[in-house]
């Protein structure tokens, strides 16, 4: 179903998306995100590393506790 039968059957019209107005919008957002840091004074990097470390390790365990054949 190309874009014309789309737009024949329901009466809309879909944007064309290009790789420059694609980049372009992107560029747009991460400018925008500078403004604002990223950071949360109550994020902490290590307890968020942490976390995701033992998050891996668990689920290393589960799969290792289901693959007992070999």
């Amino acid at each position: 179903m190309g874009p014309t039968s789309l737009s024949a059957h329901t009466g809309l019209v879909l944007p064309k998306m290009s790789f420059h107005s694609t980049a372009a919008q992107l560029a747009t957002l991460a400018a925008e995100g500078e403004e604002h840091g990223g950071n949360h004074e109550s994020l902490s990097p290590y307890v968020t590393g942490g976390g995701a470390f033992l998050l891996l390790l668990l689920l290393l365990w589960i799969t290792t506790r289901f693959n007992r054949d070999r």
